[in-house]
């Protein structure tokens, strides 16, 4: 029985015979190759025509990133935020002295995790451990779980997130996009909308006050950074370059810079075909076509800035997870900013590179392999009781793939859009010489930093 794949070059074959059969007497049958089925299966979904459209600007190419104007990239910005990302010396606002020092931007967006956590859920003030990339961590015996800074909801991975309109799963930072015409609905957090800055620049402005990191003149000076905030924010007033909000738009920075140009669908797409196996190419051209993968993941980070309710399980019903539950706001979706009944269970598609090492899938951490969200998204059926039928998607609809299909759309997604030298994304060393992404006890010696 042939596959569909097997269709399309066939039918490509038969179209051959018959167009060279008209010009010569001996005609050839010639199968298209895969990278030929491949490269016309993208023109025809590229909203521009062209596979270029799936290009991701390359990190050192800062011009060509999309960053915001408020706050342009430059070499010192970006390599001050790759410091602070990483650096435990921040934690400088724990709720109890057991905290100081101890955690990151990376505990909870580990690289070897795909910029993601290692386990269900994060914890970065009140947890302890680290494990294998940041599998084993657990809380602290000095908090309460009322205490802990602590995700109700799976953060998403911060790879590529420079082509984010809006952040976050229910997409409520950033004035544009999605977000046009939803001024009333910028209270609180959601209020540093109104400063001008760009989506992640303005959730990573709140973000540095929620995760309780901050830093000094005192700090910057101590730990070898006082120059490069001065050269970074040289627009700045002088006494103003050293402070919780630029710190905050040089991680901005640092996390634009993060696109994963080394996956072989990058390479591919850049001309060297040779990246990718055939198994790989057939998974991409399931991806674009029958799989109707790109209906949702359909921009050049394979995300998109819509949102789409599928009725997996919430975070709270992993046995792991601490401080959620089922009245947790975040479980609501777009409708947690939008307030609209329409927008209830609906999360923001999110970019789909770097998932073969990722622990946990889905807002809620609900599949713990690729093969299970596969088999989730071809069956399309909900798995939340809470989520009614009528709430659903209307592109989650079950697929007609064979297990060989199945295979071949995993090849794409696991390997074919898995960049493996996300290193060079991380120091060597921070400035204050902790150890890094955690810096207590427990992870000091399971990272080997003792």
């Amino acid at each position: 029985m042939y596959t569909y794949l097997n269709c399309r070059l066939l039918y490509i074959a038969v179209f051959l015979v018959v167009f060279l059969g008209s010009c010569t007497h001996d005609p050839v049958i010639t199968i298209a190759p895969l990278d030929e089925v491949l490269r016309t299966e993208l023109e025809q979904v590229s909203p521009t025509g062209s596979i270029e459209y799936y290009i991701l600007p390359m990190s050192s190419n800062l011009s060509q990133i999309p960053q915001d104007p408020k706050n342009p990239l430059t070499p010192e910005k970006v390599a001050l935020g790759k410091f602070l990302f990483f650096e435990t010396g921040l934690a400088i606002e724990p709720k109890y002295p057991s905290g100081l020092g101890t955690y990151s931007c990376a505990t909870c967006h580990t690289p070897e995790a795909g910029f993601r956590i290692g386990r269900v859920q994060g914890i970065a003030d009140g947890g302890m451990g680290f494990g294998f990339h940041g599998d084993q961590r657990l809380m602290h015996d000095d908090y309460q779980v009322s205490e802990l800074d602590v995700q109700g909801i799976r953060p998403l991975s911060v790879l590529n997130v420079c082509m984010v309109t809006n952040t976050m799963w229910a997409g409520p930072f950033g004035s544009e996009g999605s977000n046009v015409g939803t001024e009333d609905r910028w209270t609180g957090d959601f209020a540093s909308n109104f400063t001008g800055y760009k989506a992640l620049e303005a959730q990573n402005i709140v973000g540095m006050k929620t995760h309780r990191l901050n830093i000094t003149p005192e700090m910057a000076d101590a730990f070898g950074y006082t120059d490069l905030f001065h050269k970074a924010f040289s627009e700045f007033p002088e006494n103003e370059r050293i402070t919780q909000l630029t710190a905050s738009l040089a991680i901005s920075a640092y996390l634009r810079t993060l696109t994963t140009t080394q996956a072989p669908f990058q390479r591919w797409v850049r001309g060297f075909m040779d990246e990718m196996t055939d198994a790989q190419k057939r998974g991409a051209i399931l991806f674009f076509d029958k799989a109707n993968c790109a209906r949702c993941h359909f921009e050049p980070n394979l995300g998109s800035n819509t949102f789409h309710a599928l009725g997996v399980s919430d975070l709270y019903e992993c046995v792991e997870a601490v401080g959620t539950g089922p009245q947790e706001a975040r479980n609501m979706g777009r409708s947690l900013f939008t307030g609209k009944d329409s927008d209830q269970f609906r999360f923001r598609v999110p970019q789909l590179y770097n998932l073969k090492n990722a622990p946990v899938y889905f807002h809620g951490s609900s599949k713990t392999s690729l093969e299970e969200v596969i088999a989730y998204k071809c069956a399309a059926k909900s798995e939340n009781p809470n989520v009614p039928d009528e709430k659903l998607s209307t592109f989650f609809q079950p697929l007609n793939l064979t297990e060989d299909e199945r295979k071949d759309l995993l090849e794409f997604i696991r390997d074919g859009l898995y960049d493996s030298q996300i290193s060079r994304f991380v120091p060597t060393s921070v400035g204050s010489g902790n150890c890094f992404p955690n810096n207590d006890p427990i992870s000091r010696a399971e990272l080997g930093c003792e």
